[in-house]
């Protein structure tokens, strides 16, 4: 018999033979257009299909029961003709790639016994017919894109014994009917939108072993009879909005708990005592909710490996809060965080006596004080161990090199005195080491030097003495910055510093450093912010600067230096740059950075000369007359320059009123863009108050742009002005007008209008107006530390800069896909994407875009060859542009992945560190996922909860949590998935856009701003 496809695609059910079985399999395959291990080679007529890979027949006649293809990175959609495979009792298709929706023929499995569709990209709803699957015990959809509510249909499903639909789209009330199926085994549910209260019919399931429930928006109280569930070994309810307290026999009537996670939530009341009889309870945590009280003793937990109860309002400030500590006997401990609580009283020394396992311990932001024991040297196994914001006194233990594999360090903003230990060179493994804002004296150990894989070292807001020794200049590893500001050093920066060629910010301000500045310093040129304010330098700055070019925060100020201010800062792309309080002399540059006096300092330089007039320097001329009487040949001269100048004004002002004719001419013809008023060249030098450097706000490849008032409308705008001398840039000029006259998008810079004619003398001008953007680019935001203004810049958050991610990625899809005429922008990078005041995401600078008018498909290259040379900016451009291939939607997606790991990683993909093959897709794919949080920027290691600042977070610097863990991992995935060098692996952008919307949503249900 054959099976005949109708024309909606839909597999007609007929009686079956094994031809049948054959012929479904390869419709299967059909529906798979990426096979990347060549799976599929198997399947041909060389040998019976039943031996084919992933095929399994059952003994007794030649029909499918078993296909199974997990984890082979195959693309495509599921096939309706896996209907026709009715003897089929296991469906396993996890961690592909398969989209578009689960078909409804999968109801004609009614032997089915297991469905795994989980890790891929299936859409739409589960199919209500589903329920035709009477036998089916595993229904796993884990990690997928579906939506809507679990159909009801699923209650008469009574045979299933494990549910697993996380990580989706789910909304309305978690379903109460799951308390019909008693043979429940596991639920997992979390990552979800269900709402609603948690249904007490869940008490029904006796059965029931594994529950998750987290990440959701559930709310009120849990139900009683929840807790009389005593066959439940994992209860998570994380990251909801449940609120009240956790019953006070909890441990007894819930005796076999191995993992009990109710974190970030509203609980509050007490830990409950009665926890120390769920002896099996390897996992606690409950940080981020309102309990109180003091944390009860756990003697009787010896499997306990992580306690997590930061973030709640434990102990009293006093003595003893601390006693549970010594009450911990578990060998296999390796997490103990108790950080921001009330915790008091002094650490004992019994701290030792933990677990030789324990990995990390974080208990700062508390109120503890005395010494820190030297017994701390005994938890060998360390690698993460944070007392900072505390009131501990003494000095740092010597023993602390004892800790052999410890990474992160940190005892910042306590009341510490002596020496830092000399031991501290012990610790080679070390990442980040934190000690500022304590009272340690002496001088730097040179023993530091040996610590070459720290990457962040802060020993600033201390009383060190001494010089600096040259080894600390020989860490090659640091990159994210140095900062011994605050203190008393002396004595002159060693040459080694030239060492310290990936290093980003360098902070030596506020000591007493002299000499010259070392020339090596000029091989650091990873370089974006460098603080050698209030010294003792002196010297020409020339030698060193050079080559620095990738500064934008320089501070010199209240030194002793001298000699020019070098011109080539002109060319560097400067936010700050502060030089005041020397002996600089001569001429003051007038370009760059230097047209933006509010990023400029100078004063307190009495040599200077030139520059900006609202400097108010005096003139550079120096040529002095010579006194006595003039001669008659002097006397000649004068009469005959007189004369000239006559001339010359004479025809001066013929030319002029001949121009005011043709720009009045000209004016006339200013296009206008989406019925925006007209505007002239002088209503643009009004605007900008003749191009004031006060208001420059930018500088780009084709022009400058700065911020205008137009008076008539009262409207503030950014005015993009053109250097048409600039090579292609009156094609860039023309190219955006074309492209965003017809565009619309709400996370689009706006364009207003645009002005096409000549200035006052003449000389062509063009100009283009746009919406202006309130809080700059997002390239200032994630590699400066300072507004224009010279005050702290806030880190971007977590969630800012998914929003942001998101805001570009739907740009993108608009652009590509949702456009009459397709768009694709070339340029996609940091700079290129402007913010606005309630931090959205806004795409800007088309003037490298191409539109192609009846574009179809996802393979629109370009017709023509450019005119403006290589589509982009090096880093960002698809590496087929380099090899000379047409711009295509492709090319703009890999540039969107790159921006995209940039925005976690904060690295530039031309930092120094990518070189010798490696590039920022391999660096953050190599990571992916155990070691996501070494590649993640720092300031993002610790997860932001609501009412925190960025700041707040810099100070508090959290642990990781693992649900931001995971949603990082999910976040690199789809940057190196659309970073991918060949263009046919890259992510399509809907997708991308589509996970990104879903764990938006998600993330926003965690309590995050």
């Amino acid at each position: 018999m054959l099976v005949v496809p109708m024309p909606c695609c839909r597999a007609i059910s007929i009686p079956r033979t094994n031809e049948t079985d054959r012929d479904a399999v390869l419709q299967f395959k059909d529906k798979i257009y990426d096979d990347p291990f060549g799976v599929f080679s198997t399947w041909n007529d060389s040998v019976h299909f039943c031996q084919w890979h992933g095929i399994t027949c059952s003994r007794r006649h030649p029909r499918i029961i078993r296909l199974i293809l997990p984890s082979l990175k195959l693309v495509g959609s599921l096939s309706p003709f896996i209907g026709n495979l009715s003897f089929l009792h296991i469906l396993k298709i996890q961690n592909n790639s398969f989209i578009g929706e689960i078909p409804l023929e999968i109801g004609n499995l009614y032997r089915l016994k297991y469905l795994g569709l989980g890790n891929n990209s299936f859409s739409g709803q589960i199919p209500t017919n589903i329920s035709s699957c009477k036998n089916l015990e595993a229904l796993v959809l884990g990690n997928n894109l579906l939506v809507g509510e679990v159909p009801i249909v699923v209650a008469s499903m009574s045979k299933l014994t494990k549910v697993s639909i996380y990580q989706n789209n789910f909304s309305g009330n978690f379903p109460e009917f799951f308390g019909n199926l008693t043979a429940l085994v596991s639920i997992s549910a979390s990552f979800n939108n269900f709402v609603g209260k948690v249904p007490a019919s869940l008490g029904r399931l006796q059965n029931l072993e594994y529950l998750y429930l987290g990440e959701n928006g559930l709310f009120g109280t849990l139900p009683s009879p929840i807790f009389n569930m005593s066959s439940l070994v994992v209860f998570v309810f994380s990251v909801n909005q449940l609120e009240g307290s956790l019953p006070p026999d909890l441990g007894v009537t819930l005796p076999n708990l191995v993992d009990l996670l109710v974190g970030e939530n509203q609980f509050t009341g007490p830990i409950p005592a009665s926890i120390s009889n769920a002896t099996k309870l390897m996992r606690l945590m409950i940080s981020g909710n309102k309990l109180s009280g003091n944390m009860p003793t756990v003697e009787k937990l010896n499997q306990l490996q992580w306690i997590s109860i930061s973030a709640n309002q434990l102990g009293n400030g006093a003595q003893g809060d601390l006693k549970f500590l010594e009450s911990i006997n578990s060998t296999s401990l390796k997490i103990l965080a108790i950080h921001r609580n009330n915790f008091g009283g002094t650490l004992p020394e019994s701290i030792g006596n933990l677990s030789s396992q324990l990995n990390m311990m974080v208990i700062e932001d508390n109120r503890l004080f005395g010494n820190i024991p030297s017994s701390i040297g005994n938890l060998c196994g360390l690698e993460v161990l944070c007392m900072g914001y505390n009131e501990f006194t003494g000095s740092i233990p010597n023993t602390i090199g004892n800790i052999f594999e410890l990474k992160i360090f940190r005892v910042q903003m306590n009341k510490l005195i002596g020496n830092i230990p000399s031991t501290i060179g012990n610790l080679t493994e070390l990442l980040g080491l934190m000690l500022q804002g304590n009272n340690l004296q002496g001088s730097i150990p040179p023993g530091i030097g040996k610590c070459q894989n720290l990457e962040g070292m802060d020993i600033s807001q201390n009383n060190l003495s001494g010089t600096i020794p040259s080894q600390a200049f020989t860490i090659s590893s640091l990159s994210i910055y140095f900062d011994l500001s605050e203190n008393q050093l002396s004595g002159s920066l060693p040459e080694e510093i030239g060492a310290l060629k990936n290093l980003a910010e360098l902070y030596v301000h506020g000591n007493k450093l002299s000499g010259k500045i070392p020339s090596s310093l000029g091989r650091c040129t990873s370089l974006v912010e460098l603080h050698m304010q209030n010294n003792l330098f002196e010297g020409n700055i020339s030698s060193f600067l050079s080559s620095l070019n990738g500064l934008q925060y320089i501070d010199l100020s209240s030194n002793n230096l001298s000699g020019p201010i070098p011109t080539f800062l002109e060319k560097f792309q400067l936010q700050y740059l502060n030089l005041s309080f020397n002996n600089f002399e001569g001429e003051v540059p007038s370009q760059g950075v230097f047209l933006n006096t509010s990023a400029t300092s100078l004063e307190g330089n009495d040599k200077l000369c030139g520059g900006m007039p609202i400097l108010d320097l005096p003139s550079c001329s120096t040529r002095k007359g010579k006194r006595g009487s003039l001669t008659f040949r002097h006397i000649i001269i004068v009469v005959a320059c007189g004369i000239g100048v006559v001339l010359i004004l004479l025809l001066l002002l013929i030319t002029f009123c001949w121009l005011r004719k043709k720009k009045s001419e000209a004016s006339l013809e200013t296009p206008s863009i989406g019925g925006f008023q007209q505007v002239s060249y002088a209503d643009i030098v009004k605007a900008t108050n003749g191009f004031s450097s006060s208001n420059l706000i930018g500088m780009g490849g084709f022009g400058s742009v700065y911020k205008g008032t137009l008076v008539d409308e009262k409207k503030i705008v950014a005015v993009k002005v053109f250097d048409l001398k600039q090579r292609a840039a009156s094609k860039s000029f023309m190219a955006e007008c074309e492209i965003l006259k017809n565009i619309r998008h709400r996370n689009l810079v706006k364009i207003l209008t645009c002005c096409s004619s000549v200035d006052f003398q003449g000389n062509e001008f063009k100009a283009l107006l746009y919406e202006f953007m309130e809080k700059g680019s997002l390239e200032e935001w994630l590699h400066l530390d300072l507004a224009p203004n010279g005050t702290p810049r806030r880190r971007l958050s977590f969630v800012q800069r998914l929003n942001i991610a998101f805001d570009v990625a739907c740009t993108v899809d608009y652009l590509h896909h949702q456009c009459q005429t397709a768009v694709i922008h070339c340029d996609l990078k940091p700079s290129n994407i402007l913010l606005d005041a309630q931090m959205n995401g806004h795409v800007s600078d088309f003037g490298l875009a191409r539109i192609f008018p009846n574009a179809t498909g996802d393979l629109l290259v370009a017709s023509q060859t450019s005119s403006i040379g290589l589509r982009g900016t090096i880093g960002y451009a698809a590496p087929e542009y380099g090899m000379g291939s047409e711009v295509s939607k492709d090319g703009d997606i890999y540039s969107y992945g790159v921006l995209l790991l940039e925005i976690f990683t904060r690295k530039r993909p031309t930092h120094d560190m990518f070189k010798d093959a490696l590039n920022l897709h391999d660096y953050c794919a190599a990571a992916l996922p155990e070691r996501v949080a070494d590649i993640v920027d720092q300031l993002l290691i610790f997860c932001e909860t609501e009412g925190e600042s960025s700041a707040d977070v810099m100070s508090n610097q959290r642990n990781i949590s693992a649900y931001v863990q995971e949603c990082l991992v999910m976040i690199f995935e789809i940057g190196v998935a659309c970073s991918a060098e060949l263009p046919r692996e890259r992510m399509k952008i809907g997708d991308a856009v589509a996970r990104l919307r879903l764990l938006k949503e998600r993330v926003h249900k965690m309590g995050f701003h």
